[in-house]
């Protein structure tokens, strides 16, 4: 049963009221569900939600009677007092996503609109985003939503003027958290785009985390994966109709790069494949990019989507905030703002587009291992500048792997937070951006990718990319 029916009439328990949970709690109420709402705090939503009928239970860790359905935040871990309560009671936890699906209704065509999902440790967004401007190029009422853009449960269910649903087609980004939580999500198709460790203080352990990632071809008649990934490789692998995305020539069921331009050799009705758009006119830089824009592709492909199309989409597509941005050019040298590498595996793709980069790093590692990430790069570093509390750790490394690369620590709020030292981030980033600069030369890159979370000093990662660039155009006013 999907449609509003599906919990019309039920008692459900919304446990997490932050953008995607108050979303949920919104739509179950316009559902005809009885909504019980349960946070840590009071969020600023619940006079809101109240006011439309939801119920404010508070802060609990036993699960109320009468509860038919548990809603979670993907923030509220696997062992929270809650929903463990919820399971010994034999009540069903799911999130977002999953609740979405369920409320799914019928098109003008009398089914509802397929999912094209995407999961992975790196490049989920920028690969959703590129979908969703394919899909758009091909003529579709397409958004990119999930754990990007908007919530699925509004976009599910958001009608046009005449009543019919909004969009044909959604182009969905699912992080681990949110895989969790979903037992019945079933795409046209989806993509693991690469697996490494990551959030294994959530799940618990690197396997569970393989795992929660797996779940999205469960139940999807296509898997695409990147073939130089050995894990997303082997999970798409096992799978009845696996298409892989290489860097290299494609061969059958690939698609791949020949002679400077991507080729589909997955889904052409040619054998030898056809040509989707020379590599040249992809917008966004790096090996990296040029993934995850195969993967769009080849998801774009699932769904029938012309050839011409994907390189309209693909051409214009313009990347997102904090991911490989061109900030400023000054006295020859490319400041890139790619706050968004918040792991060793995200930084190693970024420092990879350049030849020679000056590298901005450091904050929270998360107990990651940065050894291999800087063996890797250290023959294209002209200069490192480390900031955030891991900071060290990232020294001995490059002690270890590049001794001769000069190393700058700066030393930011990063133990007692920044109220707690007097030191601003903007004032650590100023003192960042400077040093960076006396390491470069022209040609050189200065690269923000700093292989670690921002929380230590920043708000967020947008905060810390934000920083950036107002600190380097600061710098480049004052030349």
């Amino acid at each position: 049963m999907t449609g509003p029916s599906a919990v019309a009439g039920r008692t459900v328990l919304v446990a997490g009221l932050g953008v995607s949970g108050a979303a949920a709690a919104r739509v179950l109420l316009a559902s005809g569900a009885r909504v019980l709402l349960t946070d840590a705090a009071r969020p600023g939503t619940v006079d809101e939600l109240t006011g439309a009928g939801a119920e404010w239970l508070g802060a609990t860790e036993a699960l109320p009677a009468g509860v038919d359905l548990v809603v979670t935040s993907p923030g509220w871990r696997p062992d929270a007092p809650l929903l463990v309560d919820a399971a010994a009671r034999g009540v069903e936890v799911v999130g977002e996503p999953e609740l979405a699906w369920r409320l799914r209704v019928a098109g003008p065509d009398g089914a509802p609109a397929p999912w094209l999902a995407v999961t992975g440790t790196n490049g989920k967004t920028t690969t959703v985003t590129m979908l969703e401007a394919i899909l758009l190029a091909a003529g579709r009422k397409a958004v990119a939503a999930g754990n990007v853009g908007r919530p699925l449960v509004e976009v599910v269910t958001a009608r046009d003027d005449d009543g019919t649903p909004a969009y044909d087609v959604l182009a969905v980004e699912l992080s681990s958290f949110q895989l969790h939580w979903s037992s019945s999500l079933a795409p046209a198709a989806a993509a693991v785009l690469n697996v490494a460790d990551d959030h294994t203080d959530w799940h618990g352990s690197s396997a569970a985390y393989r795992d929660a990632k797996a779940r999205i071809l469960e139940r999807t008649p296509v898997a695409v994966g990147d073939a130089g990934d050995p894990v997303a490789a082997a999970l798409v692998g096992a799978h009845p109709r696996p298409v892989t995305v290489t860097l290299g020539e494609p061969a059958p069921g690939q698609l791949g790069v020949r002679d400077g331009a991507l080729v589909d050799r997955a889904f052409a009705a040619d054998p030898a494949g056809e040509v989707l758009l020379q590599r040249d006119r992809l917008p966004v830089p790096g090996p990296h990019n040029v993934v995850n824009a195969l993967a769009a592709a080849a998801l774009a492909r699932a769904a029938g989507v012309p050839a011409e199309a994907v390189a309209r989409g693909l051409a214009g597509f313009s990347g997102g905030a904090h991911r490989n941005v061109l900030v400023a050019t000054i006295d020859g040298v490319d400041y890139v703002d790619d706050s968004k590498a918040t792991n060793p595996h995200a930084a190693g793709a970024s420092l990879a587009a350049y030849p020679r980069v000056v590298w901005i790093a450091g904050g929270l590692l998360k107990g990651a291992d940065v050894d291999p990430l800087v063996a890797a790069v250290a023959p294209r570093l002209a200069g490192v500048v480390l900031l955030g509390r891991d900071r060290a750790v990232v020294a001995r490394s490059l002690a270890r792997h590049a001794p001769s690369v000069p190393v700058v620590e700066v030393p930011s709020g990063d133990d007692g937070g920044m109220d707690g030292t007097g030191v601003t981030a903007e004032a650590t980033t100023t003192r960042v951006v400077a040093a960076a600069a006396g390491l470069a030369r022209p040609g050189d890159t200065v690269l923000l990718a700093p292989a670690a979370a921002s929380m230590d000093v920043y708000r967020d990662y947008a905060h810390r990319g934000r920083a950036f660039a107002e600190a380097v155009r600061a710098f480049g006013a004052g030349r």
